[in-house]
């Protein structure tokens, strides 16, 4: 029986696959492709993304950025091939090749990046132009006019390699998915508890102790495979059992603790409960 011919577009994506870049099929209009019946609205739990962590056994390119693979059998299966059939474009996932992408989407935009960021590798896009940059963050849309950055939890359209040396990712592109509070309310993906306030012994033989302790626990957070609830309280309650009582454990490193867990999908307010159970399962 003769195999039909790939089209084009899954041949990009395979291409891509065998450098190690994680695609997935876009639809018309550049949208990834609807949820199957199964796992309308997320119903199914979802895989990690956004809105509804944990893991999907799906085998439709069927959530998004979360879909992206590197794997040929899944992109060559029957389960793919009505997307691919009706793909008009090929995407992939920034963050999990290690790299970031600044949307830029106007003329207006273009000159304010040539202005403000470090030079990159760049790529031209519909009405405006993508520049990578070698490094992950959390993604944002809408960060500056015409601006926004697509990296960890996103995908972008594939326009192909660019050109240019790609430049690491600088300070400048990170500090434009920061949210600047307001007088009237604080913003949402801010740290609102505190550190414990210590006055017991403190074990730590030297700095490199906690910092050591904060780093093992980001690593857990962001390697966790699936129940990523339950890790993210894990990581908190070993964290708070080691550090909590002697007073070294600043808002800074919780605030580490927080981003790792909201770069997985975590909420700030899930990320909130889980340390206040935490303490509380400690009696502090």
């Amino acid at each position: 029986m003769t195999q039909p011919t790939p089209s084009a577009h899954l041949r990009a994506a395979l291409n891509l696959a065998e450098q190690g870049i994680p695609v997935l099929p876009l639809r018309e209009g550049k949208g990834p492709m609807g949820n199957c019946r199964t796992c309308r609205k997320n119903a199914c739990g979802g895989r990690p993304n956004m809105k509804t962590p944990g893991p999907c056994a799906c085998a439709a390119p069927c959530h998004g950025w979360a879909a992206a693979t590197t794997d040929p059998h899944v992109l060559t299966s029957a389960a793919w091939a009505p997307a691919w059939r009706q793909a008009a474009a090929v995407a992939y996932h920034p963050g999990g090749t290690g790299l970031t992408v600044v949307d830029l989407d106007n003329a207006n935009a273009i000159a304010w990046a040539r202005h403000n960021l470090p030079a990159t590798r760049t790529v031209p896009s519909t009405r405006g132009e993508h520049w990578i940059y070698l490094g992950i963050m959390t993604s944002a849309n809408a960060v500056r006019p015409g601006v926004d950055i697509k990296s960890l939890m996103s995908y972008a359209r594939w326009l192909g390699p660019g050109t240019g040396t790609m430049t690491a990712l600088p300070d400048a592109v990170r500090a434009l998915a920061v949210k600047e509070p307001t007088a009237a309310r604080p913003a949402t993906s801010a740290t609102t508890v505190s550190a414990p306030a210590g006055g017991g012994q403190c074990p730590h033989r030297s700095p490199a102790y906690l910092e050591r302790g904060i780093s093992m626990a980001e690593q857990r957070i962001e390697e966790a495979p699936d129940g990523i609830h339950r890790t993210v309280f894990r990581m908190f309650l070993a964290v708070l059992s080691a550090h909590g009582r002697c007073g070294c454990l600043t808002e800074t490193h919780i605030g580490r603790l927080f981003t790792a867990a909201q770069t997985r999908g975590e909420s700030l307010r899930h990320c909130e409960d889980a340390w206040t159970n935490a303490r509380t399962q400690l009696g502090m």
